[in-house]
């Protein structure tokens, strides 16, 4: 009998150390706790006080940060504090170290000597750096540490951006690459791009170029900043802090140093003239506006107004942020090739702007493709991961008509009007229709195309983020309505139920389509996933139709509709094959009842969970406080009452989680409940999970008839609280009508404490003052109004 095979790629991490308990670096050391790694956060010794002080701080500011680094804030205690002088014995057994200190290369190459002699001989060691060499980095290094070192380069935030880029060294072993590239991708849940040592790698090279061909046309048509951003925002499908309000946030003097880092080290690119700051941003940082973390930059707040600066003043002027008529009328035309030639022949300043920044991209990264990266997939992925753009620039030129905007762009090279006289690779012109078709993405250094990685770490991602033209099998259809779509995935006897309304809403057709597809599923399948194409798993029930209902006086309808909703609960819960949730994005309401009702649930960490219906006047009645009820009663069956106060204050206030670990502090989540990090790995997952449930032998939890409820006693408690938030004006009487009526159902209504109810009892109860709710004045103008607006109201 022979023994198992062990994939090269196997690496397992138990413990990690960041180097540099700065901005990224505590960032990276927060995510890693995340994910259970357990890490310590190395920094200087501390002048004062206990000698790790600086890591200590660093840790506690963590709590502070917003966006959240840490995705359940009591994991900071789970980060261990460190400095150079007293801890350095802690590395030796450390599975991977991260350096994340300054860029600056004497400073590195003095703390890889420092620690060289405490690295386990095992250890992978990996640089943070933004852009310094890394084979330069890797002499530092005693010989045997040099064939584990690599950069691995996080974008900030690293627990948000979805970017990491892997730099090897010429010495790197592919094994310490295979293992990592695992480890990123499902451990710490990153899209890992390979990129070359060059300055800036790949994301900062290309995004930051972008930046500077932005500001330096922003110049030459007279633009201003907030007529940029309107023009370099989602209109071209970016992201809304678009181009000066990044740099803001950014940090101008930060953006200066990146400028300066490219000026300094690419003195032979041929745009190396553009690689300097602005006056106008030269000036700003030498008046210590460094963006929002001075409170201001290009903008600054002024009251509750947005003000930006005028260059031409040299003072803030309030912001418009609007494109032109016939600007706005081109970027809706949904035709690339159209909407391209239109920009191009328009005489409009602002149609040619944004000509002149797409033909001084796609012109730059075409020429710079062979250097910095080894396929036009990489350089897309780094710039959709890490800047957040829907399409990278060689998507983007491809989907506009490769050849016809490759001409204008050499007509542009010829008439002086481009950046650059340097001319287009010859691979752009060779008759091609872009860089990404069937055979994979193409490759200058190798001129061939060359298909995705064949990594195993890939496998798990059955629908990956697809690159320009990418199509993936959809599986086979098993039934359909209206609503859902029930279909598979081949021969593993698992079905998956995906919804078909926007927002995946829950209306009629999809509780009716659950409910059959569940039948058919107990008839000729193991187990069902319920999971969505894309983002959000379920913004809730379809409140359109729940206020014409009301509205038209139909109550006996909106009474059937709600009673529906529980049935599909129930049905989901009471099964007799397995249903397993995956969760991704906004889960609200009815979607969030659905994943508490099921067998299991497999939440991506960027979940955001919540029973919100307190928000627009109602509370949870598809089965959510019944289910919660339960809950409470099975994990306190002397007491509930104690179980119930954490949810109760989690649907009273209408709270959302903040992350899938958050969601099980909350009680939204059982322990049980799996968290992945990739989200692309989530079907997978929730499918093994769901095949291992039937496996061993699934079968549903029994019909609770004796559940002990908190009763009139509990109710009464909730309200003299209630009461305390009404005087100090935190709450609404309205609030507080609601809130009374969670805590009444939640407790079992006006019964004695400790009494015996079952499950129709609780869900009777939940549809009483759900529908009792839904007619008051007051909920339908929050409905109306939720509607209309997308915000709450507080009446």
């Amino acid at each position: 009998m022979t023994a198992p095979s062990i994939t090269k790629s196997a690496l397992r991490i138990r413990k990690a150390a960041v180097l540099g308990a700065g901005v990224m670096g505590a960032q990276i050391a927060a995510h890693l706790t995340n994910a259970d790694v357990e890490t310590v956060l190395f920094d200087l010794p501390a002048k004062d006080g206990p000698k790790s002080g600086i890591a200590i701080k660093a840790i506690e500011n963590l709590k502070k940060l917003s966006p959240a680094p840490l995705a359940d804030g009591n994991r900071a205690a789970a980060i261990i504090p460190a400095n150079y002088e007293q801890d350095l014995d802690q590395l030796k057994d450390v599975d991977l170290v991260i350096e994340a200190i300054a860029e600056r290369m004497d400073w590195k190459l003095d703390l890889y000597k420092k620690i060289a002699p405490f690295v386990s001989p095992n250890a992978i060691l990996a640089s943070n750096t933004s852009g310094l060499s890394i084979n330069g980095l890797a002499e530092a290094l005693p010989e045997e540490l040099r064939h584990r070192f690599t950069g691995v380069h996080f974008f900030n935030p690293p627990r948000y951006m979805h970017l990491v880029e892997l730099i090897p060294t010429r010495l790197t072993d592919a094994s310490v690459l295979e293992g990592l590239e695992a480890f990123l991708t499902t451990t710490v849940g990153k899209g890992v791009v390979y990129a070359k040592d060059t300055p800036n790698f790949i994301g900062n090279r290309i995004g930051v170029f972008s930046m500077l061909a932005t500001m330096h046309h922003t110049e030459q048509f007279k633009l201003g900043f907030d007529t940029v951003d309107a023009l370099t925002g989602p209109a071209i499908g970016r992201p809304k802090s678009a181009t000066y309000r990044t740099a803001d946030v950014v940090g101008l003097d930060t953006m200066a140093h990146v400028i300066k880092t490219m000026a300094d080290t690419l003195a032979n690119d041929p745009w190396h003239e553009y690689f300097k700051a602005p006056v106008w941003l030269s000036g700003l940082i030498e008046q210590g506006a460094l963006g929002q973390k001075t409170g201001a930059g290009f903008y600054r707040k002024a009251g509750k107004d947005i003000v930006v600066l005028d260059v031409a003043k040299r003072d803030y002027r309030a912001s418009e942020q609007k494109a032109s008529d016939e600007v706005s009328a081109i970027l809706a035309i949904k035709d690339p090739a159209e909407k391209f030639g239109k920009l191009r022949a328009s005489g409009d300043p602002q149609a040619r702007f944004l000509w002149a920044t797409f033909r001084d991209l796609f012109h730059y990264t075409a020429y710079h493709l062979a250097d910095i990266a080894d396929t036009a997939r990489d350089v897309d992925f780094a710039i959709r991961w890490g800047y957040g753009w829907k399409l990278g620039p060689f998507e983007t030129w491809q989907a506009a008509g490769w050849q016809q905007v490759a001409q204008w762009i050499q007509q542009d090279i010829d008439a002086g009007k481009a950046m650059s006289k340097a001319p287009l690779p010859k691979w752009v012109t060779d008759g091609r229709n872009g860089v990404h078709g069937k055979s994979g993405s193409y490759s200058a250094a190798a001129n061939t195309d060359k298909p995705r990685s064949q990594h195993p770490v890939y496998r798990r991602q059955l629908f990956p983020d697809a690159i320009l033209g990418e199509k993936f099998e959809q599986g086979i259809t098993l039934w359909e309505n209206d609503g859902v779509r029930l279909w598979s995935l081949g021969e593993d006897n698992v079905g998956i139920i995906s919804f078909k309304t926007k927002m995946n809403t829950v209306n009629d057709q999809v509780l009716d389509g659950i409910q059959q597809a569940i039948g058919i599923a107990e008839e000729k399948l193991k187990a069902v996933v319920i999971w969505q194409a894309s983002e959000p798993f379920s913004a809730g029930a379809d409140l359109k139709g729940a206020l014409g209902l009301l509205q038209g006086g139909k109550l006996k309808e909106f009474d059937a509709m709600v009673a529906n909703f529980q049935r599909t609960s129930m049905r989901i819960k009471h099964a007799l094959v397995p249903v397993v949730s995956a969760v991704r994005g906004l889960c609200l309401g009815g979607g969030c009842e659905f994943q508490m009702h099921s067998a299991r649930t497999v939440a991506a960490l960027e979940s955001y969970i919540g029973l919100v219906e307190a928000g627009v006047g109602l509370l949870p009645a598809g089965g959510g406080l019944h289910e919660l009820a339960i809950r409470a009663a099975q994990s306190s069956p002397n007491d509930p009452f104690e179980a119930l106060k954490k949810v109760f204050e989690t649907v009273a206030m209408a709270k959302v989680s903040g992350s899938a670990l958050e969601a099980r502090q909350l009680g939204l989540l059982r322990d049980s409940d799996v968290v992945v990090f990739n989200t692309y790995e989530l079907l997978y997952v929730a499918k093994q999970v769901a095949s291992s449930l039937a496996e061993s032998g699934w079968r549903p939890p029994l019909y609770a008839r004796n559940v002990p409820v908190a009763g009139d006693v509990g109710t009464a408690t909730f309200k003299a609280s209630l009461a305390n938030l009404q005087a100090g004006y935190f709450a609404s009487e309205h609030d507080v009508a609601i809130a009374t009526r969670i805590a009444d159902t939640l407790c079992g209504g006006a019964i004695e404490r400790g009494s015996l109810v079952d499950e129709a009892w609780l869900l009777d109860l939940e549809r009483k003052h759900f529908v009792e709710l839904a007619q008051t004045e007051k909920t339908q103008a929050r409905i109306a109004h939720t509607m209309t607006t997308g915000k709450p109201l507080r009446n």
